[in-house]
């Protein structure tokens, strides 16, 4: 059986007693460190790879020892502007010896994973919609009664919406009428002014 852990931002393919070299992980030497980003598990019948990681599965490994990677020399120059840097790094790493690969983490037993099945199968009782919950603490009033109230509801909300237009649009119409009204009528008075000036 073998695993793909992820560590230090670096994935590694890690099978039971391989030693590897990762970076640098807290603990001294002798001690035992869980790895709980198994990204894929493999074995002769298959490959199981996580979304993104395997919930259940842990991968046990020993520190060797703390140590640290060969120097390397980062160098910067720029050409004809007298710009020369010289820098030297040595990574820290962690020798690790794989000592167990696990699918399942220890004390999650099969009860366990049936009880959250069960609890599972139980939510979608709990989310009862409105309307059925409001039929059964009435019942002289069945759901069927309800939604025909709010039917109803809804078509006087839509006659009265149709309705006002309709009146705003007759309303305006007065208006106009009345106000034809009284400019001919002044203009009648302004006529007859006119004629007895004349007279």
């Amino acid at each position: 059986m073998y695993a793909v852990i992820r560590t230090g931002g670096k994935q590694y393919r890690v099978a039971k007693g391989d030693v590897v070299k990762v970076e640098k992980l807290a603990g001294a030497a002798g001690a035992t460190i869980e790895l709980g980003e198994v990204l894929a598990l493999g074995d002769e019948s298959g490959l199981a790879v996580g979304t993104p990681v395997i919930a259940d599965a842990r991968v046990t490994a020993e520190v060797l020892e703390q140590a640290r990677a060969p120097k390397i020399l980062v160098f910067k120059r720029k050409r004809r502007k007298h710009y020369r840097r010289k820098r030297g790094h040595r990574q820290e790493l962690t020798v690790l010896r794989i000592t167990d690969i696990a699918a399942a983490a220890p004390g999650k037993s099969a009860e366990a994973k049936a009880g959250k099945a069960a609890t599972r199968k139980a939510k979608p009782e709990a989310g009862k919609t409105a309307a059925k919950k409001a039929a059964e603490a009435k019942p002289g009033k069945p759901a069927g009664d309800a939604k025909g109230a709010k039917d109803a509801k809804d078509a006087k909300k839509a006659a009265a919406k149709s309705a006002k237009p309709a009146a705003r649009k007759a309303t305006a119409g007065e208006a106009k009428a009345k106000a034809k009204k009284a400019s001919t009528g002044a203009a009648a008075g302004k006529a007859s002014g006119k004629t007895e000036e004349a007279g």
